[in-house]
């Protein structure tokens, strides 16, 4: 007479199925990456011009991307000049507000803004600030209230804070920023 298994000795069918399906799909890929990688060596080692082409076409996408971040980064460089966002500027304000508060010079008075706009621009403002390099969407929080914005954080450098403070008056409906942005340098 044999006795049954104890159900604590064997792992629910369901789990082991799971767990097995997982490396399966997972061996399959390796494989078949190894497979893309062979052909594509094996292609260019056939056709060299090919690849002499993908080189070529590689390095003007490079260029052309260097090239589309300079007009990018001097376009931020004249927007933070005419909302007066200059490093001595800020610190100036800093030290006598304690805040940094720009308008857009039409107000949007005549437009009412919802809870769904405000956090459409909400989202665009912190989907710039987690584009940029120098800025960390981390350390900086952002709110709207009727196109009003405040930022909340810190920054390590006044660049860093006119540079927050201006690609959040880029966004579509903002009427005004404000920013309680705090410098923070970065310690050694």
């Amino acid at each position: 007479m044999t006795s049954p298994a104890s159900p604590a000795a064997t792992p629910p069918p369901a789990r082991t199925s799971r767990v097995r399906i997982f490396f399966n799909g997972f061996a399959v890929g390796v494989l078949l990456t190894g497979a893309v990688v062979w052909y594509v060596r094996y292609q260019s080692q056939l056709h060299p011009e090919a690849q002499q082409r993908f080189q070529q076409a590689s390095s003007a996408a490079t260029d052309a991307a260097g090239e589309a971040l300079y007009h990018a980064s001097v376009a931020l460089r004249s927007k933070m000049e005419t909302l007066d966002l200059k490093p001595e500027q800020v610190q100036e304000e800093l030290a006598r507000a304690g805040k940094i508060v720009r308008r857009r010079a039409r107000e949007l008075a005549s437009q009412a803004a919802d809870a769904g706009a405000d956090t459409l621009i909400t989202t665009a403002i912190k989907t710039r600030f987690a584009a940029d390099r120098e800025l960390s969407v981390w350390s900086i929080s952002v709110s709207t209230t009727d196109g009003r914005v405040t930022l909340d954080g810190t920054v390590q450098s006044p660049e860093q804070l006119a540079q927050a403070v201006a690609l959040a008056m880029e966004a579509d409906g903002v009427r005004e920023v404000t920013s309680n942005l705090k410098l923070e340098p970065k310690k050694p």
